[in-house]
């Protein structure tokens, strides 16, 4: 589909843009002298300025690489990463961050969430205007994969290791793998390591996939199941490192497994950069940065990164204060991701993937738009397009109405979505049925697995039970209900019985759009997506260098 001209273009949710350092130097953050190789006059006046009255932090130097144990340890490791040992933030945040050129804006907090001391968040005790600077992050205290590929991939006997990791399937995880290694390299050092409070303040208790129970995965939804059962396996395959040189025992064979750890780390608090100086995709972990939530609809924080790879987070908006700080960790459409990956349920999601699994996906219903990202319910009951379309697919290849999926498919390469609406009004009868069916279906699976949690009562917040023997089912619990209602909303909305005046174009809000320049007119089918913003397929072609013509648009039906 064609967008129709808007001045509000979305933000990606996964890169993050480059700034030039010059910039930072006019009016805002000032980068420390011995981490940033510009210099330039800057505007003492704003509050994270290193000249203001406050002591200048300054970055310590990185020492060399050494692969030595630290002496202070705790049941063989430096740090004690056992699932309910204290997290230490206090010494990272009040004393490591300030010693080693971090900067933060005034009333920057670091709060836990959930009495436990578990959980820990970013938010601001002030109001942040739009755009004012809230953090900076010195370009040596970033962990990154490129960095530790660079700094570990040439030591000696590394082939094995690697070796051991393409043959277990990982070699797309070369990134995060060299990622994790620098994580166990760092806490082997234990205090000899310029991260140990950074890594002292990180959490030993995760609530996603790879820290479920088998009872857990009991009480999964089948795509849930299979997202945490992936998690699973290759938090499994990427925690052999046995073969690694420059790692002890200690670290490679300790009943607590460090390496599964390190995992968790790296796959929740490590973010993805287009590097524009290289070309590529870095993994980059920022201390401090990494203690942002994520936030679907209203992210407060804007991330970027300077020539110098140095990090800064400005304000997106006027932040009040007492707000949470976060950004966006990945696509909001996806909360059963959020939840197998991150360990948290989203309920601002504005949709959710739709659960379809046919046996087979074949191109021409990727070319229809076949994905989990695209495949959408959403929470107001509305279907995404793309769930029509294969659903519509699908009804006429089971018919054998091989007339109807070539003029389905001629009119969806090209962009005719006249001809597409009249194929859907015609079987509409077969494609709403199958797409009640597939709901009902997936209503009456889950609701087995609502049960089965409440017979062990789950819902009971003082259960002591569930504490103790299946603490994350209430999450999980959480999630089964959540999904169940969007469900719910599908079918209360598609559902012929519940309105006598019922009509598909009106549910899915399809608009007649005449489009009109100087020359000629066109009309084009339009439809509103979940954020208000307009969608249209028709009307007047773009001009032939691609760009949209001027033109009018006037609703007309």
């Amino acid at each position: 589909m064609k967008k129709t001209t808007s001045t509000t273009a979305a933000a990606p949710f996964f890169l993050l843009t480059l700034v030039s350092p010059t910039r930072i130097a006019e009016g805002f953050l000032s980068a420390p002298s011995s981490v940033s190789p510009t210099s330039s006059s800057s505007s003492s006046s704003h509050p994270l300025h290193p000249s203001h009255p406050r002591p200048r932090p300054r970055p310590r130097p990185l020492p060399p690489l050494r692969a030595a144990s630290s002496p202070s340890v705790v049941d063989g490791l430096p740090i004690d990463i056992s699932e309910n040992a204290p997290r230490n933030v206090m010494a990272f945040d009040l004393m490591w961050s300030s010693q080693n050129g971090i900067l933060r804006s005034d009333g920057f907090r670091l709060v836990e969430t959930d009495g436990t001391g578990r959980e820990v968040r970013a938010t601001t005790s002030v109001d942040l205007p739009a755009g004012s600077e809230v953090l900076y992050v010195p370009e040596n205290l970033i962990l990154s994969s490129a960095k530790a590929m660079a700094e570990l991939r040439p030591m000696p006997n590394m082939e094995a290791a690697e070796r051991r990791m393409s043959e277990a399937g990982c070699g797309s995880e070369y990134r995060q793998y060299y990622l994790m290694l620098k994580v166990l390299l760092e806490l082997q050092r234990g205090k000899d390591s310029p991260w140990f409070h950074w890594l002292n303040s990180l959490p030993r208790y995760y609530w996603n996939g790879p820290a479920m129970t088998e009872y857990c995965l009991l009480c999964l939804p089948p795509l849930m199941r299979k997202l945490v059962g992936e998690e699973r396996e290759n938090q499994r395959r990427l925690s052999d490192v046995s073969d690694v040189p420059f790692l002890n025992d200690d670290i490679k064979y300790h009943p607590r497994n460090p390496a599964m750890w390190a995992y968790q780390v790296v796959y929740t608090r490590s973010v993805e950069v287009y590097d524009e100086a290289t070309g590529e995709y870095d993994l980059r972990i920022v201390p401090m940065a990494d203690y942002f939530d994520h936030g679907s609809e209203y992210a407060e924080i804007e991330s970027s990164y300077d020539d110098a790879g140095n990090y800064l987070a400005r304000a997106s908006y006027d932040v009040p204060a007492g707000s949470p700080l976060r950004v966006r960790y990945a696509d909001p459409r996806n909360p059963s991701h959020l939840l197998a990956r991150y360990g948290f349920l989203d309920e601002t999601c504005p949709a959710t993937y739709c659960k379809l699994l046919p046996p087979t996906v074949d191109q021409d219903m990727l070319d229809l738009g076949y994905s989990h990202d695209r495949m959408l319910f959403y929470r107001n009951g509305e279907v995404a397009d793309e769930v029509w379309d294969i659903f519509l697919y699908s009804y006429l290849v089971s018919v054998d109405a091989n007339e109807d999926v070539r003029a389905l498919m001629n009119a969806h390469h090209s962009g005719d979505y006249a001809s597409k609406l009249a194929l859907h009004e015609r079987h509409y009868p077969a494609t709403s049925a199958a797409l009640l069916e597939h709901v009902d279906s997936f209503i009456e699976e889950i609701d087995v697995l609502i049960a089965k949690a409440e017979t062990i009562g789950v819902s009971d917040p003082n259960s002591v039970y569930i504490r103790n023997e299946h603490p994350r089912l209430p999450l999980i619990h959480r999630h089964n209900l959540f999904v169940r209602e969007t469900f719910q909303n599908v079918r209360d909305r598609y559902d012929p019985s519940s309105s006598s005046d019922y009509d598909w174009r009106e549910a899915t809000r399809v608009t007649l759009v005449q489009e009109c320049d100087e020359s000629e007119c066109a009309i084009a089918e339009c439809m509103q997506t979940y954020d208000g913003e307009w969608e249209c397929e028709g009307g007047l072609e773009p001009n032939p260098d691609g760009s949209e013509r001027t033109k009018t648009q006037t609703v007309i039906a």
